[in-house]
């Protein structure tokens, strides 16, 4: 029986992408060695192991865990992320950080939740969708789901308040439904509603007004709201055409917010340069490349799902956060996946990888049959 491989493009890129995120986050946690060993040390400690060592852990299991499998249990998995996502609002057990509930505390160990919900919401739209196969070009079983799934997610992570989390499912949920028939007009209206709702909130939401108000404006309020977007900028510019070196970024110390959380491709940016950022925009492109292409060849429409939503899930995610630091979005809190700290997004992003590596092997043996 011949061994099924995966597309090894498309390893390679994930393999480096985590090298790449590993070096690029310890070098922006000397900005926290400086303050104190104590909060590196956790730090440190959390994004090696339960990001890199439990993540490759999950990544191996998923590989080798049939794809078509997760098919049987995906309403129980998505079941139990929105009722764990809902634990952050019990007192007690989940607990707030700048202004956002997002977190549960288990045995002294944070777990943000709506990490489950994303893959949890991408497992069961992919079996929704290849289920109701055809009929998904209709408004009564095509939209009309779809929008009640976005609804019932988006209603817990505003409630958290998380609108970037919601933006990157969004935009996942969006290209898969395209993928799997659904109409263009479809889309166009989920946009329209997206928008309105988004005004709607923004009128109870200060934070959001905030937002925008620095997006358009990034001059003003140097030391408030924009604060964060100037010093992205000073490092960028700073690290030039080469960048100033590995572990030379200046930014890092004290004058740029969450150095090693959303504000973390600032850092790359000074000490690799226009040079290094191009080749990390060009990683994450050419992993959402290898990706597509698993996706296109894979004739099981819930395997082809599973890859385009897990794809655009992170690949969105990162360009959003790339395309904040860089002026050209407004500021979010979202990380940059593989490389900014958050132990419990890693381990998810490469179990969510896992599953597109165990998809490959499938497509990969069509491909060579026919």
């Amino acid at each position: 029986m011949k061994r099924l491989t995966v597309d090894k493009p498309f390893v390679a890129s994930v393999l480096i992408l985590v090298v790449a995120g590993f070096f690029i986050f310890n070098s922006a946690s000397l900005g926290l060695l400086a303050q104190g060993g104590e909060k590196y040390s956790s730090v440190a400690f959390s994004q090696t192991f339960f990001g890199l060592l439990l993540g490759t852990l999950a990544l191996l299991i998923t590989s080798r865990f049939p794809y078509k499998k997760w098919k049987k249990v995906a309403f129980f998995l998505f079941l139990i992320s929105i009722v764990l996502t809902l634990l952050v609002f019990v007192p007690g057990l989940g607990f707030e950080h700048g202004g956002a509930r997002r977190w549960i505390l288990v045995f002294g160990v944070s777990f943000q939740t709506s990490e489950l919900l994303k893959f949890g919401f991408i497992i069961y739209f992919a079996a929704w969708a290849s289920s109701v196969k055809e009929r998904i070009t209709t408004f009564k079983f095509g939209l009309v789901p779809f929008l009640l799934m976005l609804g019932i997610t988006g209603a817990i992570l505003l409630l958290q308040p998380d609108t970037d989390t919601l933006a990157v499912i969004f935009a996942a949920g969006c290209a898969m439904f395209l993928a799997a028939g659904g109409r263009w007009r479809h889309v166009v209206l989920l946009l329209i509603i997206a928008v309105l709702g988004f005004v709607a909130i923004a009128q109870y939401r200060p934070y959001l007004q905030e937002r925008l108000q620095t997006f358009l404006h990034p001059e003003e309020e140097s030391l408030g709201a924009g604060y964060q977007i100037q010093q992205s900028l000073i490092a960028i510019g700073s690290g030039g055409f080469g960048g100033r070196g590995f572990g030379q970024s200046i930014q890092k110390f004290s004058f740029l917010p969450e150095p090693i959380g959303d504000s973390i491709f600032a850092v790359a940016a000074e000490e690799f340069g226009f040079l290094g950022s191009l080749v990390l925009i060009f990683l994450f492109l050419f992993f959402a490349f290898r990706g597509l292409k698993i996706a296109k060849r894979t004739e099981d429409s819930f395997g082809r799902l599973l890859v385009v939503g897990i794809v655009i899930l992170i690949v969105s995610q990162a360009f959003v956060n790339m395309g904040a630091m860089l002026g050209i979005l407004p500021l979010t809190g979202i990380p940059l996946p593989f490389v900014s700290h958050g132990g419990t997004a890693l381990l998810f992003t490469l179990a969510e990888v896992g599953v597109a590596f165990n998809v490959s092997r499938f497509a990969h043996k069509f491909s060579i049959k026919r």
